[in-house]
């Protein structure tokens, strides 16, 4: 119950933010520029190109989604109000994360109409769809782990968004270590690789290791913000 109330709270504060409005105009404004080039230039009823560059946008949005999520909070002093709630840390962390990601999830979903123009105009296999669907959940829940994680480190809101652009951005771009690097190095590389896990389900493959790897980078982003939180309390 107490993740429940922290989860109304964080997303009733989202629902009058104008900065969570400004992440949804900014994710679906760039999400239907390259729906619309992306179909205009292929005339193919293929979401998997629009999929793909998904990255880019989240790039962008999930600092906006984020910033403001646990470093607002002692920005504002209203930490220590929070704090005297009945609920612990952990409770505060995973709430906060839900309200996030079920924002995300909302945005996501008026995305659907992309599919459907897809299917008024052609009749693409629903398989790759779905599947490109769970995969942009999965990786967008994974990066605003990374978002709340920043956002537990420090009061600043602009400090919280750049670490947590920095830290997107090279989980984007380690996998070039692969390329450049062998042995032990570059197999670490290839694990931690989001993107290219990513890939697979806008193929329509839905590996379950895949699945494994985003929910284990959640749960040890989230379990790392509720130790910030922890001793960030006792300080």
């Amino acid at each position: 119950m107490a993740v429940f109330a922290i989860f109304k709270r964080e997303l009733k504060s989202y629902l009058v933010s104008p900065l969570a409005y400004a992440a949804g105009v900014v994710f679906l404004a760039i999400s239907g520029y390259f729906f619309s080039v992306i179909l205009l230039a292929t005339r193919i009823a293929d979401l998997r190109p629009y999929f793909l560059n998904l990255g880019v946008i989240l790039l962008l949005v999930t600092p906006l989604l984020t910033m403001r999520s646990l470093a607002e909070e002692r920005q504002s002093h209203t930490d220590e109000l929070l704090m005297t709630l009945p609920a612990t840390p952990a409770q505060i962390v995973v709430g906060k994360y839900l309200a996030t990601l079920a924002l995300y999830a909302g945005m996501l979903a008026l995305t659907a109409v992309y599919p459907a123009l897809l299917y008024w105009l052609s009749d693409p296999p629903a398989g790759p769809i779905l599947s490109s669907y769970l995969g942009a959940l999965l990786l967008g829940g994974t990066f605003l782990a990374v978002g709340v994680f920043t956002s537990s480190l420090t009061d600043s809101q602009m400090v919280a968004g750049l670490l947590c652009f920095g830290l997107i951005l090279l989980m984007w771009v380690i996998n070039w270590l692969a390329f450049a690097m062998t042995g032990p190095v570059a197999d670490a590389a290839r694990q931690l690789a989001v993107f290219e896990r990513f890939d697979d389900f806008t193929k329509g493959l839905v590996d379950s290791t895949h699945v494994l790897f985003y929910v284990s980078a959640i749960a040890i982003l989230l379990f790392l913000s509720v130790r910030s939180l922890e001793r960030r309390t006792w300080m």
